[in-house]
Order: C-alpha cells, then structure tokens, then sequence
C-alpha cells in the first residue's frame, strides 16, 4: 500500500455555487405555482444538499485520505476548503512532527545488571496510505514499537565500558542515539512513519544495585589513579637513580639501591604525608 496523490476541487467557489442552486431551487419552489415545478425543485435541492456532504478542509501539514467503500481511491494534501466525491470517506492525518517520551523501562543490560531507561522519539508520517491502512493505529503502534525497540538496544549493550573501544550505553550516547534510529526505523517503516530523532532521555542502574554499583565504579575509580600514580613513581625513581650515578653523587650498591627504591615509593605513593626519619650518622 503506497500512497497516491489524488486531485480535488477547490471548495469556497463550489460551496458558493452550491448555496446559489439551492437558493435557486427555493425561488422555484415558492414562485413555480403548481405542477411539476415544486417536486422537481425540491428534488434538485436535496441533491444540492447531497453534494454539499463532499466538502471537506485539509489543514497545513495534514493530509486526507480518501476510499470508496472501503478501496483507498488517493491522498489528498492541498491546503484549504476542498470538494470531491461525496461517497469518498475522507480520513484526516497529520504530517506534523511529533514526539513522545517511552516510559521507564527496566531491562537487564548485556552484562546482566537491571537498569532504568527511557527515550525521546521524534517522528512523523510520510505515507499517510500505509498509516491508515497497514495498521489499525499508527499512534499507537509508533508507541509499543519504541518500547520494544528500546528494550531490545539496551539488552544489546553493556551500562559501562569495560574495555578501551567498546561502545556501552553510559560513554556513548551519540552512537546509541543512532543506533536506536535504525532499530525503530526497520520497526516503523511498514506504517509510514519516518523517525526524525531518538536518545536517551534516562539512564541509571535500577535502586535495588544502585548502591553496589556505585561502590564498584568509585573502586574502578580508585584503582585507576593507584595504577597512573604507581607508574609516575616508577618513573621518578628510575629518574632519580640515573642522575645520582650519572653525576657520581654517591656509589650504592645493590642492597643499597633498593632501600632507596623501596624508601621513594613509599613515599611517592602513599596517600598520607610520610613522616622522614633523618640518619646523622653514616651512610651504612
């Protein structure tokens, strides 16, 4: 089912031609006497009234879809006061774009973990054929559809990014964005609805392992800067080493060397301020 475009009168001129019969038809009724004049008038007023049932007005941004019992017969989309066949059924519906906001959803994300989420879906119809008459409600099939299509994407993807390069649904939004577009796309196209935008409006871990998994990234967290701290101080002493035999400071030997190790890593890596113990005596 693809939409047709179907051509319709203009309605202001027809209805003023309309209401100037039936004004006619009146006229002859009260001056024709007796005879066949009155009947005839009449019957030509009642046919008049008959057409007046195919005006219709089509909106900016709506179209009317028009069937002959019960066969789609075309669209119509011009602008204003329109006539066409009084036994066409006309259906009026909106181009306009629309959006909505799912509901939020609990779903158990790739790794497992329950979530929260929620999206915003911007959309319109482009055919307004296939709206009306692939499915019973095109609103409402828009509706269950986002939900499904939203449900599937986040079971498809982990909340957090475990591994530098993969994509989760917290460090990237955009690619998420786009791909929960193609999934409504390949849902919706069948009722003539093209989707204009959809993102993530709410995203959090479900309350029940909030707390958990609030402890789990602050420990990430930690062991991160641990890790960048403890290779800075590698780094230094491996730094300070060299200097003190390049200038010939002073000759240490193995045992020597790795006190001094041991003693700039505590302090380079401790999270509290050491407190020194100062040797006045002999280096040994």
């Amino acid at each position: 089912m693809k939409e047709n475009p179907i051509r319709s009168l203009p309605g202001i001129p027809f209805a003023l031609l309309l209401l100037a019969g039936i004004g006619l038809c009146v006229y002859l009724f009260f001056a024709g006497g007796g005879g066949v004049v009155p009947l005839v008038a009449i019957a030509a007023a009642l046919a008049l009234a008959f057409l007046v049932t195919g005006l219709y007005m089509v909106e900016p941004n709506q179209a009317a879809v028009l069937s002959l019992f019960g066969k789609y017969v075309g669209t119509d989309k011009a602008n204003g006061l329109r006539w066409n066949n009084p036994f066409f059924t006309k259906k009026k519906v909106s181009l306009r774009v629309r959006n909505f906001e799912s509901g939020r959803l609990k779903v158990n994300e790739l790794d497992g973990s329950p979530i929260e989420i929620a999206a915003v879906v911007v959309w319109k119809v482009v055919d307004s054929a296939e709206a009306v008459f692939n499915v019973d409600d095109y609103e409402s099939f828009v509706h269950i559809q986002s939900e499904a299509a939203l449900r599937a994407m986040a079971t498809s993807y982990p909340y957090d990014q475990h591994e530098e390069g993969d994509i989760s649904l917290r460090s990237h939004p955009a690619e998420i964005s786009d791909r929960l577009k193609e999934h409504l796309d390949e849902r919706l196209t069948a009722a003539g609805v093209d989707v204009l935008e959809a993102r993530i409006s709410h995203l959090a871990y479900a309350p029940e392992i909030a707390q958990a998994m609030l402890q789990r990234q602050q420990a990430n967290a930690v062991i991160a800067a641990r890790t960048r701290i403890v290779a800075g101080a590698v780094g230094m002493v491996e730094m300070a080493l060299a200097e003190l035999e390049k200038n010939g400071v002073v000759a240490l030997d193995e045992e020597r060397k790795a006190t001094m190790v041991s003693n700039l890593l505590v302090v380079l890596c401790s999270d509290r301020a050491t407190q020194p113990v100062v040797n006045t005596g002999s280096l040994y």
